[in-house]
Parts: structure tokens; sequence; C-alpha cells
């Protein structure tokens, strides 16, 4: 429903300034209050601090194609030898052969390749060959407040080592984008932040008053012109993939070059209430892998699953969160609709 009133959703990799492509934020206000712990209540960061001790392990990522093409977004250092956390939206090019190169924060440039992505959690991960690199510290996405205050690090429109302030504005949110994949990206349990986030802001960090990573700045919510089609500046509304779900897409990353994902062993598509309204939106099961998690589970084709862990699911991109939240071995409590009747059972996901 928010999104149907802002209009569009949009993903921040890429705005041009000086023939590159970026997105991110607008300059801060100093001197506000410092050392905010999860839950206090303290009302802003120390913008100067956090931009201090975080803008070293902050990044300008560049992709150039063959044709001259290319973009640029944002990105953190994530080990001391180089590996770099981004969007899989700002290096997708990189899977067919275009360049990166990483623009740190003192101004030095130094290539960088593709390790991996997920095209499916719009996350990937870039190496530079480096030691003793400004490594940007870990915090607690999970331990985050509505209203806590955090900083938006990153280049938008290019303009790097930018920083931005606000608040979380709301967390939980199922956030579907554009992939380059045969399927939507899915901001799971996004947090939205009212910081601004604009063009080339994409991948960069967004962190608590202590400078600890709590999400990676992916996509802005826009309000439509008088064409219809969305505009792309910040409007107050981003939205961050919490470093609990992109922490560990990453680490697999790093250990394989590739991410497994915990799965429900079937294939489902969406089911609409009727022209007046009735029913309950739900997932029609059209099939069930044999053997597989929701065959054991006891789910048949033709099911109607309505609710998972007690939310209620109307697209496929709420299975998909699920998913990215979870990991093989969960169990999920699901509730269906067979012949009329409602049910409920739990299956136990497996390896995708």
């Amino acid at each position: 429903m928010l999104l149907a009133i802002l209009g569009a959703v949009i993903l921040v990799g890429a705005g041009v300034l000086g023939g590159l492509a970026l997105r991110n934020a607008a300059p801060v206000a100093r001197g506000a209050l410092s050392g905010q712990a999860p839950g206090d209540s303290r009302s802003v960061c120390d913008a100067e601090k956090v931009a201090e001790d975080v803008l070293p392990s902050i990044v300008t990522i560049g992709v150039r194609a063959g044709d001259g093409s290319g973009g640029t977004g944002s990105g953190e250092i994530i080990t001391a030898d180089g590996y770099i956390l981004t969007n899989n939206h700002v290096i997708a090019p990189a899977a067919e052969g275009a360049e990166i190169v990483v623009l740190y924060n003192d101004g030095s440039t130094h290539p960088a390749k593709l390790v991996g992505r997920s095209p499916r959690a719009d996350i990937a991960v870039i190496k530079v060959q480096g030691s003793g690199l400004p490594v940007i510290r870990q915090g607690d996405s999970a331990a985050l407040k509505v209203g806590q205050p955090v900083v938006a690090l990153g280049a938008p429109l290019g303009l790097s080592s930018t920083v931005t302030t606000g608040v979380v504005s709301a967390l939980g949110r199922t956030v579907p984008v554009q992939s380059d994949s045969d399927r939507n990206a899915v901001l799971a349990d996004a947090i939205q932040t009212d910081a601004s986030i604009n063009p080339g802001n994409s991948g960069g960090a967004l962190v608590d008053c202590d400078g600890r990573l709590v999400g990676v700045n992916s996509a802005i919510a826009t309000v439509p012109g008088e064409s219809g089609a969305a505009g792309g500046g910040s409007v107050g509304i981003g939205f961050a993939v919490p470093q609990a779900v992109a922490m560990p897409i990453a680490q697999q990353i790093i250990e394989t070059g590739k991410v497994v994902y915990p799965t429900f062993g079937l294939s489902v598509s969406p089911v609409v209430p009727g022209a007046n309204g009735e029913g309950e939106p739900g997932l029609y099961v059209q099939a069930v892998v044999p053997g597989g998690p929701a065959d054991q589970a006891g789910l048949e084709p033709g099911d109607i699953i309505t609710r998972v862990d007690g939310a209620p699911v109307g697209s496929v991109d709420d299975l998909t969160a699920k998913q990215l939240t979870s990991k093989p071995g969960d169990e999920v409590k699901v509730t269906y609709v067979r012949d009329g009747k409602t049910d409920r059972t739990t299956v136990t996901l497996g390896s995708g």
C-alpha cells in the first residue's frame, strides 16, 4: 500500500556526474550527541565523529564496460585484506566482463574483481589486493529500534565521502526491487530510514551512532511526476538491507564464491481475492518436490498457503523474504487451506 501511494521504489546505484554513475546523500550538521547505544533516548548522532571513524572504510565503486558505459555506487571494506560489501545492482555488469575500480577515501584508486553475488538479495562482494585496510565495525541490526538515529555514508551522484543523518523510520519491510536475474530481488526485513539517500548511495553503509554497520543502503521510494514516471531524488523514504541479512550472505560468498538459499521445495503463485474482496490472499501451491521439505510436511498441490510463521503471505516475494532471513534446517510454521478447511504444518527448510 505504501509503495503504491508513493509511486515506485527504485534502486540507488547509478546517477551521473562527470561521466560517472553513482548514488548517495547530502552533507550533515555537526556537533550533535554521540555514543548512541541501541534503544537509548538520544535523538541524533555525532555525525562529525561518525564520519571521522567510518569514512576511511567507505569506498566509491566504478564499473566500466567495454563500450564505455558504466556506473558507480558505494561499498564498505569488511576485511583488512580487501573484501568489500556492496549491492549486486552496483556491480552486475562485471558479471559480463565489465571492469571494477575502487576509489578510497584518501583519493587513491585500485582495480577490483568480482568475488560473487546474490541477485536475489541484491548483495555482492568484490575484492581489492591489499592488507591492513580500514575495516567497518559490525553492528547488530536485530537490536535496532524505530526512532533510533542512524548515519548513511556513500557516494551520491559520484560525490564520494558524503554523510547524511536520520532515524530508523520502520523495520521489517519486504521491498521487491528490480534485478538482473529472472526474478525480483527482495530487500528482506529491510530497514526504512529518512536519512537522505540518492543515486550512488547503493551499497553504502547505514551505521549506528557508534559507527557500526547496521545496513546496506539499497533503494528509495519516489513520488511520480506529472507523466507518472518515478522521480530520482530522495523524499525521505530509503531502504537498507539489514546487516543480519547481508553479512551471512557476504560470508558465504567469501568462503565459497556463491550463495546457497534455504528452500521450501515447492512452487507457488499468488491468489488474488475475489472482485468483491472476498477471500484471503495467499499462495497457491502449484507443485511440490517429491521428498522435499514441503512434501515431508504434508503440503500438496492445490493447497493455498495463507500464513508463514504467523504472517500473512500474498506474494512470492513474501516467501523469498522468509528464505533470505532463514537458514537450512530452520523450522517454519505454515498455515494453509485445503478443500475449504484451514490446517497447519511445520516445514523444515532444506538446502537449495
